[in-house]
């Protein structure tokens, strides 16, 4: 478990562009390490925001983008295409203006796919294709993704792990089905704390004076079943990129300054 760290930044436009610059030096860092590179993209406005800037980064080209395996934390089961999706706004804000390796962008089963409405099923599957991706050095059934981003919500949920439902407690599946969600669609599909927990290091993003009171709570050492943002942590570091806004009611003193 590492301690968070925070960095925040004048306003949500700041955020996006400093945390697209981050995420480039990370994945070209890793694929000049490794040869590959791994990571989980969020949805929601932060995470859309971050792509939008990535996609307008004159150093995106830098990155090897046939050598970068992208997963997501959760997504909203819908029909593939639907705008809701996160990977429909996800190839809107990015990926459709970069050389991906199709077959290195995993997105997450649609309702419409060979699952049907058997949102159960579509999680395992999810789960059965990130097994397939972890080799012998990663930790458990997913790959150590190298970075790892998540949303936080005004009610402390990340990914599609909401406060007090059952998909926040699992301990054991790396993708679970949600149902009766608090925030439409009432029916989605998530990563776990488990396999959240995986990533080298996980990217918490938050900006807007609405998330405020939940960056407050999940940094003050609230239980995760009550605030899962309080869960979410990597195995090297843990990075709260937070706006002036979001991060108003934290005292500056909670925690050091991140390091470079």
């Amino acid at each position: 478990m590492s301690t968070p760290q925070l960095v925040v930044h004048h306003d949500k436009e700041l955020m996006a562009q400093a945390a697209a610059a981050r995420l480039i030096t990370k994945i070209v860092d890793a694929q000049t390490s490794r040869g590959t590179a791994s990571v989980v993209l969020t949805g929601g406005r932060n995470g859309n925001g971050l792509l939008a800037a990535l996609a307008a980064a004159p150093a995106r080209d830098a990155i090897d983008w046939g050598r970068l395996d992208l997963w997501w934390g959760d997504e909203r089961y819908l029909p593939e295409g639907d705008p809701e999706r996160n990977v429909t706004q996800a190839r809107e804000a990015l990926l459709d203006s970069v050389p991906v390796d199709p077959e290195r962008v995993h997105a997450m089963p649609a309702s419409d796919g060979p699952h049907g409405a058997d949102v159960e099923a579509a999680a395992e599957a999810y789960a059965a294709e990130l097994a397939k991706a972890a080799g012998p050095e990663n930790h458990g059934a997913v790959p150590t993704f190298d970075v790892l981003m998540l949303g936080v919500g005004p009610d402390t949920h990340v990914a599609s792990l909401f406060p007090e439902l059952p998909a926040v407690r699992e301990t054991e599946r790396t993708v679970v089905g949600v149902h009766g969600a608090p925030k439409p669609p009432p029916t989605r599909i998530s990563l776990t704390l488990p396999a959240i927990r995986a990533a080298r290091e996980v990217w918490l993003l938050a900006a807007g004076e609405d998330k405020a009171e939940a960056v407050a709570i999940a940094l003050s050492g609230a239980g995760e079943i009550q605030a899962p943002a309080a869960g979410a942590y990597g195995r090297a570091r843990t990075l709260w990129l937070l706006d002036s806004a979001a991060a108003a009611q934290l005292p500056r003193s909670l925690y050091p300054p991140a390091s470079p």
